[in-house]
């Protein structure tokens, strides 16, 4: 899009205000919906986080309907449960150790007329990894049935199952979404000042440790605790923008030479955090985290409401984008920044706000992460780095819808290749997703093609 001839109002102070009191308002809707309703869901027993892994299955009949009360042992080296199929069929368990797992299923307390399909292992071996949910399958056929008639060797031992797929779709979907609030902001700032800003990520991190230092070292309310950190956020924007990167342009540093300084301050603010929080995972809500079934899939509380909160910041940015003066200032800078100040446009006071937009809503990122992954340390912005560039990259450079597409579409590849590769290959599918995606369009999903000579 090009530049009108408008001259941006002397007065965004206002609009600045605004955004940034409705970021701070959406993450205390966060919370508010977080605490408000403790007791919902309480009945689910397991929720993956840093500490622990979940290892479910649901047993059902070959007319398909759950097999209540089958027995189903789980062990490793030094440990050993039995447990027992609910009205749904389903069985459970947390363990705190990552490994290899034994699963095995009681065939003398299956219901009368079942047995176990030859295509099902029992027991089953599954690798278990932490903050992430393993699944065992155990598949039922008629006694009156031929022997190995139901079920496929391939689904048995891969252990896909529709319940899982749409648990981990449910939960790309959440990664995908928090992912974008941090990503449209990394996308603005490179789409207005051409740099890629390494040090975007520990925004994240730091809005998830500013929360917890406030509700817990303080002893904050969490509501208020989330709208100092959104404020605390977005004032570091401003004040990076102001003290380094508005100084270091104006010496003409080239972005290669500021790409380079951003990487010293991401390891600089890492560090940073270590030194005051420690190198362990902090929790911003002490408490259990209250969880939801819907159908298959299985999410706290809070996922349900930061999924919504989300979906309405990002609505709201793309409105702020579209329908507003200073949005489509924003999108002239973002197009070409010489046009953008010969029509009139303030250019540093456009990247002024889109630094401070930028990191209240990597803020809000951080402390919504902290509160769904039910941990945060001084890593989870470099651990989370790749995945926002891949996205930003996959959407288009400097395009905010484009972020959005990617990091839904990175969210969704994360969490659905857990279903078929153990552990952390499923941040490499997603970077090979990447490549194999700018093989076909290298300026990406949303990106406009550039004349090269």
């Amino acid at each position: 899009m090009t530049a009108h001839s408008e001259k941006l109002s002397r007065t965004p102070t206002l609009r600045q205000r605004a955004i940034v009191a409705v970021l701070a308002l959406a993450g205390a809707l966060t919370l508010l919906g977080a605490t408000a309703m403790p007791a919902l869901g309480a009945e689910a027993p397991c929720l993956a986080d840093v500490s622990n892994a979940c290892i479910q299955g649901t047993v059902k009949m070959s007319t398909g309907a759950p097999a209540v009360g089958v027995d189903i042992t789980v062990e490793t080296t030094n440990f050993s449960k039995v447990l027992t199929t609910d009205k749904a069929g389903k069985w459970v368990i947390s363990v705190t150790t990552a490994g290899k797992y034994s699963v095995k299923l009681d065939p003398a307390t299956l219901p009368s007329g079942q047995r176990l399909a030859s295509t099902s292992a029992n027991p089953a071996s599954i690798t278990v990894t932490l903050h992430a949910n393993s699944g065992a399958v155990f598949k039922l056929e008629s006694t009156s049935a031929p022997a190995g008639s139901s079920g496929t060797s391939s689904t048995a031992g891969s252990g896909i199952t529709w319940d899982r797929f749409l648990q981990q779709a449910a939960s790309g979907l959440r990664l995908g979404l928090l992912l974008a609030l941090a990503a449209i902001g990394l996308s603005l700032i490179y789409g207005t000042t051409g740099l890629s800003n390494f040090a975007h990520a520990e925004q994240v991190t730091m809005g998830g440790l500013i929360a917890y230092g406030l509700a817990n070292v303080l002893g904050w309310n969490l509501i208020l605790a989330t709208i100092a950190t959104v404020v605390i956020t977005a004032a570091t924007g401003w004040t990076q923008d102001a003290l380094i990167w508005k100084p270091l342009r104006k010496r003409g540093l080239g972005v290669n030479q500021l790409m380079i300084v951003t990487i010293g301050l991401s390891i600089a603010l890492q560090y940073t955090f270590q030194y005051f929080v420690g190198a362990g995972t902090v929790r911003i809500q002490q408490d259990n985290p209250a969880v939801i079934s819907i159908g298959a899939v299985t999410l706290t509380l809070q996922s349900y409401v930061a999924m919504g909160i989300a979906v309405i910041v990002i609505v709201l940015a793309g409105l702020f984008l579209l329908k507003t003066r200073v949005g489509r200032a924003t999108r002239a800078v973002s197009d070409n920044p010489a046009l953008a100040a010969a029509s009139g446009i303030d250019v540093d006071r456009i990247i002024r706000l889109v630094w401070t937009i930028s990191a209240g809503l990597a803020g809000l990122s951080g402390v919504m992460l902290g509160l769904v992954l039910n941990g945060i340390n001084w890593q989870t912005g470099m651990q989370l780095l790749l995945l926002l560039f891949a996205a930003v990259t996959l959407g288009g450079l400097g395009t905010a819808f484009g972020a959005l597409a990617g990091s839904l579409i990175i969210g969704m590849v994360v969490e659905l290749t857990n279903l078929v590769l153990p552990g952390d290959f499923k941040y490499a599918t997603a970077l090979v997703i990447l490549i194999l995606l700018l093989l076909v369009r290298p300026q990406g999903i949303f990106g406009r093609k550039e004349r090269v000579g």
